[in-house]
């Protein structure tokens, strides 16, 4: 095994990373947001979630880009959500911004308009927009992704508390991927509780990604029934290049390092290493997303450890 634990911080062995999940959204839609994931499933979060709180907390562990997801969860609201998220960006050189849609909004002239603007890609929180991988009404949104080369990250797994949502599902994701081949789809979270079935579909067709957020978690069991050894190293070997490291900041109820810290402790080759914390993502998002080099490594010290 590499050892990747360093003893100059948390961010030593992982500087410079990409995090390919991240939430950046105006005030009042967050603290709603946060308050509904409190309502469900009791979490608290201890992390600000202004854009300079997340961009100085991700500097800390040696992330130098993210990408920064909304998602509409009501018509009417995806247009103002990408205006901001966009002029965000623009005065940031660590955000890489994504857009949004609802099904019952006008799907391509919202989309058009958001790529237009600076948008690298779309996400859909499929049981909370209540819109599925598949649905018909996306179709403008997808054949746009196409024309503009942007990927699409999905929530279309069932974690952490969505099993008996129909929004979600891997044959939900997999209807998307055979009907959009020349589109690059990410789906959250590894994909749990089918993770299993998502890895078998990314092994199948290559533009398939899964980001870790979350499910990697080395506290992941404390909130959901689930163990991130389920998912062997050799699915990280095996997918260089297709699985994308993610933390679902800022809300998460627990320590940022958790996100990372046993993924730094697989026995993953060097090239697997890269590919999760950088070169997968440029994969993802495209050759016109300025990102550090496969083979980057600090060149200063980071932060002491938690």
């Amino acid at each position: 095994m590499t050892d990747r634990s360093g003893t100059d911080g948390p961010g030593a062995p992982l500087a410079p990373a990409v995090d390919a999940h991240v939430h950046l959204m105006p005030e009042r839609l967050m603290a709603a947001i946060r308050d509904s994931l409190n309502d469900a499933a009791d979490w608290e979060f201890p992390h600000g979630a202004s854009a300079d709180a997340v961009e100085t907390e991700l500097r800390r562990h040696g992330v130098t880009r993210y990408v920064a997801l909304p998602y509409a969860h009501r018509a009417g609201i995806a247009r103002e959500l990408n205006d901001w998220l966009v002029d965000t960006a623009a005065d940031r050189e660590m955000c890489i911004p994504f857009a949004t849609v609802h099904p019952e909004d006008d799907v391509r002239a919202v989309v058009r308009d958001a790529f237009e603007a600076g948008a690298r890609g779309l996400k859909f929180q499929c049981p909370v927009q209540e819109v599925a991988p598949d649905d018909e009404r996306l179709a403008p949104a997808y054949e746009l992704c196409a024309e503009y080369d942007r990927p699409v990250l999905f929530h279309a797994g069932t974690a952490p508390m969505f099993e008996d949502s129909p929004y979600v599902g891997v044959d939900r994701f997999e209807s998307f991927v055979r009907s959009y081949p020349d589109v690059r789809a990410c789906a959250a979270h590894m994909g749990t509780f089918e993770h299993e079935a998502f890895v078998a579909l990314a092994r199948e067709h290559d533009q398939v990604f899964l980001d870790t957020c979350f499910a990697m978690a080395t506290v992941v069991d404390d909130y959901v029934d689930f163990d991130p050894a389920e998912v062997p190293d050799a699915v990280f070997d095996d997918l260089a290049g297709q699985v994308l490291y993610g933390s679902d900041f800022p809300n998460m109820p627990h320590d940022y390092a958790r996100e990372y810290e046993g993924l730094l402790a697989r026995d993953l080759s060097a090239g697997a290493f890269d590919a999760l914390f950088r070169g997968a993502a440029r994969r993802f998002l495209g050759g016109e997303v300025d990102l550090p080099p496969a083979d980057a490594r600090p060149d200063t010290p980071t932060p002491d450890g938690e």
